[in-house]
Order: C-alpha cells, then structure tokens, then sequence
C-alpha cells in the first residue's frame, strides 16, 4: 500500500498588476512506495497529454574527482535499456510523435518524456526500462564521451560559455559545487563503462528517487501503473548521505584573470555570495533583480548599451542552489574599454546602497518591475512539461510549495522599505569577486586595481589555477 498526501489547491488567475492576483498550484498529491520511491501525480486533463519526469538527488557534485560523471550518465541513459536497444527506444518515440529526454546539472539527473495520453501503455514501460535498467552498452558510451570532449574542447573558444564554469570554481574553491557538470577534457576522457555503472548503481535508486505525472490521466489507473513499473525497483547498500557542498568565499576582493592571448574582447563576471533556492525571500530579490539587472530596460543594461554604447547586452541573476548560491553581474567589451565598462558596472550597482534622487530603488521603479515579474511568472507554468519540472525542483531542491502559491502576496508585499532592507541582507557589497577572461596583456594593469589577481590560461585543461 502507498501512503498518500493530497494538495487541493486550485489554480488561480487574474490580470498582472493587481493587488489580489492569485497564482497557486494546480492540485497533486505526492505518494511513496513501500520502497522509498516519492510519486507525484498533478491531472491537467486540458489537453490529451502526458508529461512523466524521473528525477533523482545526484549531479555534478556527487563526482567526486571524477568530474563529468554525472553528466555522462545522466546522458548515457538514453542509449537504451537491457531488454531494448537504442534504435528500437528512439524508433517507439519517434514513430509516436513523443519526446524522450534526459541530463544532469549540478544536483539532480533528469529523464523526461512527453507524450499523448493514449501512447502511455506503450511508452511508460520503455521509460522505466531505462531508468531502471539502462544498458550503457559500449560502443554507444564511447561515441558519446567523444562528442562530450569535443564539446568541451570547443567551448573554451567562446568565453561567454565558460565564463560561469570559471566564476563558479572562484567562489567555492575545492567544495563539491565548484565541480563543473560537463567535467574537463582531461576527467571526461579518463571515465570508463564501469565508472558510469557505478554512479548508476549509488544514487539511481528508489529511496533517491521520485516519479512525477503531470497530464491527462485516472489517477488511480496512474497509481497502478506506476507501482507496477517501479514498485520492485530496489536500493543495494546504504541510502547516500546529505553532506555540505559549500559555501561562496568571499573573503577579500579577488579577480581572477583567465588569458586568452587571441581575445579581442573582455567577458566579465562581478559578485559574490547569493542565496539557496529555498531561501524565503527568493521572490521579492527576483523583483530587485529585475530592476538592476533582469530585464532589457534595467539598470545595467539601460547604463552599460543604451547610454555609453559599452556593450551589447548586460545583466544580473542570483543562481540558487539548494544549500547556497552566488550572485553575479556579467557583461562583455572590446578590450580597450575594460575598465571603463568595469567601473560603470560598479557604479550602477552601488545605485542600490545611493541615497537621495539618483539612489535607491523608488516606489515607481519598484511598482514596474512588480508588473514585469508577475506578467512573467504565470506563463512559466502553463504546460505539463513546465509543471513537471517545477516539481522536479521542489523535490530536488528542497522547494516548499509555499514559495509558489504565495509568490503574488510576496511580490505585492514589497515596499521600498523592504527593498531597502532586502539589499543590505542579500546583495553582496563588500569583497566583490571578479572574473575577466580576455587577453591578459591588455587588461593585466586593470585588473591589478579591482583586488588580489590570479592568472590563469584558457588553453589549460579545467577551470581552476594550475598548481606549479
């Protein structure tokens, strides 16, 4: 017998900007299998459509030294099961017209399918297969591990790509979250079928687990077919343990130059520490960070393209985790105007710590920026892929329902006094980190004036300094 909590919440809507816009989940209820597997069910009977997502609890910071693990499983699974090869999975989709995914980020692997709701007896079982039982069959594994080093290798021609990977490893060091997905060149082509096996054996288990339903169903005759699919799936050896992945240091302002000798352009990333994805003001920073930095009328773009002509584009983001998280604005410029892009960015963020008419958020910014994230919000979740995801993330991440179906109220809530304070608590303003990837000869003497500077090449294998 599955134990069973239902959510009754309904999905409300009302025009963006008014005070009593409602946005709350749909209604689903989250069961468990008699072997540990959490179950998701949310009917959406609008259109004959199924989306199903399994997602587990292990991504890139479960790899340990061997980085890219995670990613290559995560990616391996859909390169068929021990009972059905590659071709004959892809054949069962295609002819379909359904859709068969998977991946894996920093801390959960995915495999998702889409479908119409009178193909889920024929696909659902194929998709159990692969999660449960993947073949990883070799030749298939090494074209695939192939085309990951290629990419890799690759990437690091286009700064903008990698620039986070580098930022990311500035700020937590050693600690699990500064290990890039996608691995390096130099661990990706060390991993072997049996490294693979192994992670698919330690975290791709039922107790690690959850199955989410979104779509066109009978819940109960969902239920069934579920508990039959999964329910003998079993967990070998000890459940993984929660453990810490680290927090941003930020200790003194640092930057980091990365040199790439053929650059003719500066990509630049500034900040520091930010938040984790269920810290309770998450939604009242999405607003802040739409005004500095999250939409195109923002602050840093409004200063850094439209007025001064420096860039093309610039932005900010908090990018939470589910125990921490960093903040960071990020830009790019013709080398020569390095430094003058630098200190408009810096100068545009101190707006939010200015006093007076050029400081602060007002009450007129802050109300435009409330209608642009609540005209935005609602359209994030109107698919069953969509909600799948999202509930995917809550699972993984630790995401109460709360945040979700109080979002409306929180936005609305914002004052510009609560912004005020809302700034001084999240928005990093001491110790700022820096990462520039450009050409070091031209940009070294700048980046001597932001903090303490260390150099790296883009031609070395990682994201990390090379240790002499």
């Amino acid at each position: 017998m599955m134990k069973k909590l239902v959510f009754a919440t309904a999905l409300v809507g009302a025009a963006a900007g008014a005070q009593s816009a409602e946005f709350k989940l749909p209604p689903f209820e989250t069961t468990k299998l008699p072997n540990g597997l959490t179950v998701m069910l949310m009917e959406r009977h609008e259109v004959p459509l199924i989306a199903v997502r399994a997602v587990v609890r292990a991504g890139a910071v479960n790899d340990g030294k061997q980085a890219g693990l995670a990613n290559l499983t995560g990616d391996a699974i859909l390169l068929g099961s021990e009972k059905h090869a590659k071709a004959a999975i892809d054949e069962a989709f295609d002819f379909r017209g359904a859709l068969l995914s998977g991946g894996s980020g920093t801390e959960q692997t995915t495999v998702q399918a889409n479908f119409a709701k009178s193909d889920a007896a024929a696909l659902l079982p194929l998709f159990a297969e692969i999660v449960q039982q993947p073949a990883f069959e070799a030749a298939e594994l090494d074209k695939l591990k192939n085309r990951k080093v290629s990419g890799l290798k690759q990437a690091k021609e286009s700064p903008r790509q990698v620039a986070g990977t580098y930022y990311r490893s500035m700020l937590y060091g050693d600690a699990p979250y500064a290990s890039p997905a996608a691995g390096t060149v130099g661990s990706l082509s060390a991993l072997q079928r049996r490294d693979v096996q192994g992670f698919h054996g330690r975290y791709f288990r039922p107790d690690n687990a959850a199955v989410i339903v979104v779509g066109d169903f009978d819940p109960a005759a969902m239920r069934r077919q579920i508990e039959t699919l999964f329910g003998q799936w079993k967990a070998e050896g000890p459940a993984p343990q929660g453990t810490s992945y680290g927090s941003p240091v930020a200790d003194k302002p640092r930057v980091w130059l990365v040199n790439k000798p053929d650059a003719i352009e500066t990509t630049f990333v500034i900040g520091g520490a930010g938040i984790a994805r269920n810290d309770p003001d998450y939604v009242p920073l999405q607003v802040l960070n739409t005004v500095l930095g999250g939409r195109f009328t923002s602050w840093l773009n409004d200063e850094l393209r439209v007025n001064s002509g420096l860039t093309y584009g610039a932005n900010s983001a908090f990018a939470p985790l589910a125990q921490s998280g960093v903040f960071s604005m990020s830009s790019f410029t013709a080398s020569a105007k390095t430094e003058a892009a630098l200190d408009l960015a810096l100068k545009t963020y101190n707006r939010l710590w200015a006093e007076g008419k050029q400081g602060g958020i007002d009450k007129a910014t802050l109300d435009s920026a409330k209608a642009y994230v609540k005209g935005q919000f609602p359209p994030r979740f109107e698919t069953g892929e969509q909600l799948a995801s999202l509930l995917g993330d809550m699972y993984a991440l630790g995401v109460d329902r709360g945040q979700i179906d109080n979002f409306m109220r929180d936005v609305d809530g914002l004052t510009p006094a609560k912004a005020k304070q809302l700034v001084d608590r999240h928005f990093p303003r001491n110790n700022l980190q820096m990462l520039l990837v450009g050409k070091a000869d031209d940009i070294r003497k700048v980046a001597a004036k932001y903090g303490e500077v260390t150099e790296l090449d883009i031609s070395a294998d990682g994201f990390k300094p090379v240790v002499k």
